[in-house]
């Protein structure tokens, strides 16, 4: 097939003699497997996918007799490169093939082949179409099949729910050797992407992510290399540290997502009459406010044991209102960095002024109601007051202290 096939947004300002797909084999110290595993591949896109490809054996630093392996491969199969860098890391390997690289889009596989052939096809096409940015063979998705021992099996699973429970990454699989995005999308995402190691798949899907992008899961079939050299320990522990490098960043606002957003990312669905951004936001709000009205009822109750209500109300709706701020601030707003933090917290503390007085004035005619209230009323009564307050301090929020940043990042 030609490039004629291709969405005008590939297929423009790519040269038509340029393969429309680039596999990357990263290799250290491979030459043994790097020849049977080659061969396969090129017999496999020979015989299956209908579009230009090219294979690109990425060496990186390897000391035995890979590199010499790799130039007679290049020399027999039409279509086979290699590049050889001087310094180790699959990160930096694969970083630098993509970046040179001329195709519409990029792919990368383990040398090992683990995961079966028949899935490459149904992970490059979403990207070829330009359905979405990024794709990840998944051995954890429904519908895949893994063969792997145990040991493995808890890891993989562990890391996954570590990416979860840190970075709330949503994707299922970070670490599978078998990956596609498309050249325009890896043009501005991997200058971003600082790992040059084996973290480098999570930190590029991280960003991606965050950033908006589409990632497209595709279930393998994946067989464990039993000969495989990973050290475990090491790299886990490397792992950890891009988790905390990340999160870092994320909380420092020096990563430029909102900027890559812009460029890249997938803007919601419109929806007729509602302002864009508003229902996410709505959704963040209320989960940051049930969880500031749990805390404020509970600092009352525990103060109302030794000061009266009216002192007791001040003191818990401050305290919560300080941490509400902030929290609205970072998830739903989306405003990262300290830059004009203690100017929102002052223009939040005019809003608490607002949810005191509403909750004051509750309070004080609940009294001339009746002179000894219960304490269930009182807090039946704040709750509708809070309720209130609440309506009111989204709306000040949205359209006075964060009308600037309207829009998650």
């Amino acid at each position: 097939m030609s490039f004629s096939t291709l969405p005008s947004h590939l297929a423009a300002g790519i040269d038509h003699h340029a393969p429309v797909l680039d596999v990357v084999v990263p290799v250290y110290n491979e030459e043994i497997d790097l020849e049977p595993c080659v061969r396969r591949l090129h017999a496999y896109l020979r015989s299956h996918f209908p579009y230009r490809f090219r294979i690109t054996i990425a060496d990186n630093a390897s000391t035995d007799a890979t590199a010499d392996v790799a130039r007679r491969l290049t020399r027999e199969l039409p279509g086979v490169t290699a590049v050889h860098l001087p310094e180790k890391g699959r990160g930096r390997a694969l970083k630098h093939a993509w970046t040179h690289s001329d195709a519409a889009v990029l792919a990368y596989l383990d040398v090992d082949l683990s995961t079966d052939l028949g899935a490459l096809l149904p992970l490059v096409a979403p990207l070829i179409s330009g359905h979405s940015d990024l794709a990840i063979g998944s051995r954890l998705a429904r519908g895949s099949r893994v063969v792997r021992g145990a040991k493995r099996e808890f890891i993989s699973r562990s890391y996954n729910l570590i990416l979860r429970g840190t970075l709330a990454a949503r994707f299922t699989d970070a670490q599978c050797g078998f990956k596609a995005i498309r050249s325009d999308v890896a043009a501005r995402l991997l200058p971003m992407v600082e790992d040059t190691g084996w973290f480098f798949d999570t930190e590029m899907l991280v960003l991606a992510e965050r950033a908006g992008l589409r990632i497209h899961e595709v279930p393998v079939d994946w067989v464990d290399d039993p000969d495989s050299r990973v050290d475990i320990v090491s790299t886990a522990l490397a792992d950890l540290r891009g988790i905390v490098r990340l999160l870092r960043g994320f909380g420092s606002g020096r990563l430029p997502l909102a900027a890559l957003r812009e460029q890249l990312g997938r803007n919601p669905l419109p929806v007729p009459g509602v302002p864009a951004g508003l229902t996410g936001q709505l959704l963040r709000f209320a989960a940051v406010g049930a969880a500031s009205t749990l805390a404020y009822l509970l600092l009352y109750a525990l103060l109302r044991i030794g000061a009266g209500p009216q002192w007791a109300n001040l003191i818990a709706l401050l305290i919560t209102a300080i941490a509400n701020t902030a929290a609205n601030r970072r998830l739903t707003f989306g405003v990262r960095g300290t830059g004009g933090a203690w100017r929102h917290q002052f223009q939040g503390l005019l809003v608490f002024a607002v949810g005191l007085t509403l909750t004051s004035g509750s309070l004080t005619l609940l009294t001339t109601v009746t002179d000894d209230p219960a304490q269930h009323l009182e807090l039946a009564v704040l709750v509708a007051a809070n309720l209130l307050a609440t309506a009111v301090r989204f709306l000040l929020l949205r359209a006075w202290v964060f009308r600037r940043t309207g829009s998650r990042p």
